[in-house]
C-alpha cells in the first residue's frame, strides 16, 4: 500500500541521522584509538561498527519497502561471493542500485567492506559521507590530472585489506536517463561505435586504472547487469519509502581478473564490448522478457537489518525518556512510617461528633502530612491559608 513519502522520510530521517551520528563518533574514536596500531585491527572494528549504520538501509529494502531483489549467477561463483576481493562493474539504471549492491553484499557478508569508487563531494555528506571515509572509499575530483594518482594511492591501500571486500565502480559515469542517451548516441555515432539503447558508453580511464593496479590482488571482476520492467513503479527510493514494492532483476558474471587483456586499449576494449552485450541483453529483457538462462539465487532475508533497526530505535527512544526526565522536577517517593502514627483516634474537626464514631473516617493533619511539602517548600503557605480561613 503506498503512503505519503513524507510520513516516513521524517521518522526515518531522525532515526537515521541520530544513529548515524553515534556510528561516527565509534568510528572517529576506533581510527584516533586503534589505527595508528594496527590498520588491519582497524579495519576489522570498523566493518562492524559502518554495518550498524547500513543495516538500516537494507532494513528499507528488505522490510519496509518489500523490495525484492531476484539475482541470477551460476552456483559455483555464488558460493565464491564473500570468498574473494573483487571488482563490480554494473550499468547505472536508477537511485538505488547501489542499494541493491549493498543488499548483495551484506548476503555475502560484506557489507561493511563494501567499498566504491565516489565523487569527491559524497565524503562531505553528514553521517553517510562521513562512513564511507571512514571505511576507505575511494574519492575522486573527477579530473583526471588528479584523479590518476588518487586512484592509484586508494588501491595501494587496499593491498593488505584484511578480509574480503568489493569495490564497485559505475564506469559510466552516471545515472542512465533519456536525455544522456541521447547524448550518447549522438558520441557513439560520431566516432563509428555501436550505439547504445539501454545503457550509456562507458569511461574507461577509471576501469583501466582500477584493473591494472588491482589485478595483483584482485581475482575476479563480478560482471554485473540490473534491470526493472516499464510496468513497474520505477525503481526510486521515493517509491520506496511510499512502499511501492518492485522487482529488480539482477545478472552477476564472475570473470577471472587473469582473463583481461594486459594492455590499456586492451582493458578499455574489453570494458566497451561488456557494455555492449550488457545493451543487447536488456533489449532482449525489454523487448521479449528475457534474462538470460542463469539460474535464480535464493537470497533470503534474513533479520539482522531488523533487529538493528529495532535496537536503535529502542535506545534513542529510552535516552530521549531519561533525558525527558531529567530535565523535570525530581520527586521524592518515599514515605515516612512515622508521619502515619497518630491518626487513628484523632477527633476530625472537620466533621461532627457522629460521624467521628464511623471507623471508616480517618483524621488527616494537612499541616504535618502534605504531599506537597516533599516537593515544594512554599506549599506550607497555602495549606497555612486554608486553615486560617476555616
Amino acid at each position: 500500500m503506498a503512503i505519503p513519502a513524507s510520513l516516513v522520510i521524517v521518522p526515518v530521517g531522525i532515526l537515521f541521522f541520530l544513529s548515524g551520528l553515534i556510528v561516527n563518533i565509534l568510528q572517529a574514536v576506533v581510527y584516533v584509538l586503534i589505527r595508528p596500531i594496527s590498520n588491519n585491527t582497524y579495519r576489522r572494528v570498523n566493518k562492524v561498527v559502518a554495518e550498524l549504520l547500513w543495516l538500516e538501509l537494507i532494513w528499507l529494502l528488505d522490510w519496509w519497502g518489500g523490495i525484492k531483489v531476484e539475482m541470477h549467477m551460476d552456483r559455483q561463483s555464488f558460493e565464491m561471493m564473500g570468498k574473494e576481493h573483487a571488482l563490480l562493474v554494473c550499468n547505472h539504471r536508477s537511485d538505488i542500485d547501489w542499494l541493491v549492491g549493498w543488499l548483495i553484499a551484506q548476503r555475502a557478508g560484506v557489507l561493511g567492506s563494501a567499498l566504491a569508487i565516489m565523487k569527491k563531494e559524497a565524503k562531505f555528506l553528514p553521517i553517510i559521507g562521513w562512513s564511507m571515509w571512514f571505511s576507505d572509499y575511494v574519492f575522486l575530483n573527477r579530473s583526471w590530472a588528479k584523479d590518476e594518482r588518487r586512484l592509484k594511492s586508494g588501491f595501494e591501500r587496499l593491498a593488505d585489506f584484511p578480509m574480503p571486500f568489493w569495490l564497485a565502480l559505475f564506469v559510466e559515469g552516471t545515472r542512465f536517463t533519456k536525455a544522456k542517451l541521447a547524448v550518447a548516441q549522438e558520441f557513439a555515432a560520431s566516432k563509428g561505435l555501436p550505439i547504445p539503447r539501454n545503457v550509456l558508453i562507458p569511461r574507461t580511464k577509471g576501469f583501466v586504472s582500477a584493473v591494472k593496479h588491482t589485478r595483483s590482488y584482485i581475482p575476479a571482476i563480478y560482471d554485473c547487469t540490473v534491470a526493472v520492467a516499464s510496468d513497474q513503479p520505477k525503481p526510486t527510493l521515493v517509491n520506496m519509502l511510499r512502499r511501492k514494492s518492485f522487482v529488480v532483476k539482477l545478472q552477476v558474471k564472475r570473470v577471472p581478473m587473469q582473463e583481461l587483456p594486459e594492455t590499456d586499449d586492451g582493458i578499455a576494449q574489453w570494458c566497451r564490448d561488456s557494455f555492449v552485450t550488457k545493451d543487447a541483453f536488456l533489449e532482449a529483457f525489454h523487448g521479449k522478457d528475457q534474462f538470460g538462462n542463469e539460474p535464480t539465487q535464493d537470497l533470503g532475508r534474513p533479520i539482522s537489518s531488523l533487529l538493528v533497526v529495532i535496537c536503535w530505535t529502542c535506545l534513542l527512544v529510552a535516552g530521549a525518556r531519561h533525558n525527558g526526565d531529567a530535565g523535570g522536577t525530581a520527586v521524592d517517593r518515599t514515605l515516612d512510617r512515622n508521619a502515619f502514627r497518630g491518626w487513628s483516634g484523632t477527633d476530625n474537626p472537620w466533621t461532627s461528633d457522629d460521624e467521628t464514631d464511623n471507623a471508616e473516617m480517618t483524621h488527616v493533619n494537612l499541616l504535618l502530612l502534605y504531599p506537597e511539602r516533599y516537593t515544594d517548600p512554599s506549599a506550607r503557605r497555602i495549606w497555612d491559608a486554608v486553615y486560617s480561613e476555616n
